[in-house]
């Protein structure tokens, strides 16, 4: 009985723990107002990354151990810890299915970045697979993801579009 209280306690640090983690990355991003769509990519790597060692730490075999002991003394505790548990997996699997769709317009970022006209000739491309995105995605079809990507590309045009005129 002792024990168990223990573990519970080490439970419950780490579900506040994780929950700090997820209010916190469902947080507004501060940005700067010209900041290119490059960004974008890196921002959900970066979170991929955070939630993806998160989940090596959650199936890490320490806590299985202590998952399974809390089940054999029917912890209450563990339905908290489930539903954190799906939550975080549902967050890096998001992370995830971004990353992989923002890769597809990678190859757009740098020709969309080079100080010249030459980039409008990238755009109507680029419009497709943006709009490839918004149709596939299960994750980044919502007015604010797509309004904050094609802010990051007009901010990155527009750049452009600043350097090439002072440069001319």
């Amino acid at each position: 009985r002792e024990v168990t209280e223990k573990l519970e306690e080490a439970l419950m640090i780490w579900i506040k723990q994780i929950r700090q983690v997820l209010v916190e990355s469902e947080q507004m991003r501060r940005e700067t107002g010209d900041i290119g769509p490059s960004a974008e990519l890196e921002y959900w790597k970066s979170r991929m990354s955070s939630f993806n060692s998160l989940l090596d730490e959650i199936k890490s075999s320490r806590v299985k151990k202590i998952i399974s002991i809390l089940q054999a003394a029917r912890s209450k505790t563990l339905k908290q810890w489930k539903e954190l548990d799906g939550n975080v997996t549902i967050a890096a699997n998001e992370a995830k299915n971004n990353v992989r769709y923002l890769y597809t317009l990678d190859k757009f970022f740098g020709p969309l970045a080079i100080a010249s006209p030459v980039m409008m000739e990238h755009v109507p491309s680029l419009m497709n697979a943006v709009c490839m995105i918004y149709c596939m995605s299960p994750h980044y079809n919502t007015s604010e993801r797509m309004t904050s990507l094609l802010l990051k590309i007009t901010n990155q045009m527009i750049n452009t579009c600043k350097t090439y005129l002072h440069e001319g």
